[in-house]
């Protein structure tokens, strides 16, 4: 391809060519602050996004405070025992009602004013209440709660779009299946260790979204973990199945399912657990097979994946199970969280074995996470010279009578979701 001049806008964004086996995306999306707009409006603006987990609001009272998309939120368990999320912004003034992240509170109160209101939203009291006339109307007054809220087996999703007609059920589409995946673990449900690990780097959030899926750059992006379980006497290649494949789940959602031997606590013992490593995950893969029969149990057990919900949450199902979120907060540069999900009934040597996986590859100091990082900053840095090498390739597989987890369909599968609401298309 020709070099493209510099004053020279290319369009469209994303290029597919199914006879040639060539996808291509403009590298402009990645730098463009008019894109971004774009994205905020026709996707974070209607998107079904990930809150929290019903987990961390235990107990009514209960509340977290949190970043998504772009909007301050208050997420609490009243004292109804409903759930409920409320923009953090005071009716009065417009100052953050609640600044804490988390906690228990039986009401929220602005320190601006000293306006209160109770866990359903409603202003309870405010200084000189007697200077405001009846007839200016108490519901105006409250905390405003936002459009949508919903959960899928205890995992909270809010809408901010007025006028959507998709419901969470619908939306998720086959995200559900590998959500049951993960939920169905234990059987006396699923926690959120306590804690957020957050981060931030200068790269695009969509560089993210490639990469949280992407087989194909796993080892020569991160070798020096596969020495290091080498050297500990651990193993590389299948663990107890062979699976390789990519799913399309509808809605921009995708996953890659494969087999490995992660050291995953339900599936297999790694070097270092010894004996009773191996007989505790023996011990837990028999209940899977008491509740699943043999062939779920083997796949709760022994497949890992990496999935996309569209657009920003990533479940991982490999060491451990892990959540994460990422918003941009400029074109070239994100902010990350991410949470450790457990069964709530694991003993306490197991979920010491589980924080340690979580931690040693996928924490902000482990073994991929800072590889990843500094992958996709020098992406963006690369992205300076787009006038002249204009596009990026995410043709791997394309053409081919089956995919694997080192191709890039589960990367179409979003870019295709990005493109088609990005230009604003009806499905």
């Amino acid at each position: 391809m020709s070099a493209i001049k510099a004053d020279t806008i290319i369009e469209p964004y994303v290029l597919e060519n199914r006879g040639q086996s060539l996808f291509q995306v403009n590298r402009r999306v990645f730098v463009d602050d008019k894109i971004l707009t774009l994205e905020e409006r026709r996707i974070f603006d209607k998107c079904w996004l990930y809150i929290g987990h019903e987990s961390e609001l235990p107990e009514p009272g209960d509340f977290l405070t949190r970043d998504v998309g772009g909007r301050e939120l208050i997420f609490v368990r009243s004292q109804d025992d409903v759930v409920r999320a409320f923009f953090n912004t005071c009716p009065h003034r417009g100052a953050i009602v609640c600044r804490e992240k988390q906690g228990n509170e039986k009401m929220f109160r602005c320190m601006y004013h000293a306006w209160a209101f109770d866990l359903g939203g409603k202003l309870i009291s405010r200084p000189e209440d007697e200077r405001y006339h009846a007839e200016g109307g108490d519901d105006i007054h409250d905390l405003v709660s936002v459009a949508h809220l919903e959960n899928y087996r205890g995992l909270y999703f809010v809408n901010f779009d007025e006028a959507a007609t998709e419901d969470l059920s619908s939306y998720l589409a086959g995200a559900k299946e590998f959500i049951d995946l993960t939920v169905d673990q234990s059987e006396v449900g699923m926690e959120i260790v306590g804690g957020t690990q957050e981060y931030g780097f200068d790269a695009n959030w969509k560089l993210l979204a490639e990469n949280s899926f992407d087989g194909y750059h796993g080892m020569p992006t991160h070798t020096t973990y596969f020495d290091y379980v080498i050297a500990a006497g651990g193993q590389l290649g299948d663990a107890g199945t062979r699976v390789n494949e990519i799913h399309d789940l509808g809605n921009g959602h995708a996953a890659i399912e494969y087999g490995g031997p992660w050291g995953r606590p339900v599936a297999k013992s790694v070097a270092g657990w010894g004996e009773q490593g191996e007989a505790d995950t023996a011990a837990l893969r028999a209940g899977l097979e008491r509740r699943f029969g043999k062939e779920r149990a083997d796949r709760i057990a022994y497949h890992n994946f990496n999935m996309l919900i569209f657009p920003n949450l990533v479940i991982n199902n490999i060491m451990a199970v892990t959540f994460r979120t990422f918003y941009p907060q400029a074109a070239n540069k994100q902010h990350v969280k991410a949470w450790a999900l457990a069964p709530k009934d694991e003993s306490k040597i197991m979920r010491q074995r589980r924080l340690y996986n979580f931690l040693e590859f996928l924490g902000p100091g482990g073994f991929a996470t800072p590889d990843d990082c500094e992958a996709l900053k020098m992406c963006q840095q690369g992205y300076q010279n787009l006038n002249y090498t204009a596009w990026n390739d995410i043709s791997k597989g394309m053409g081919e009578n089956s995919q694997i987890t080192t191709d890039e369909e589960q990367m179409r599968v979003f870019w295709r979701e990005w493109d088609r609401r990005i230009q604003g298309a009806e499905k």
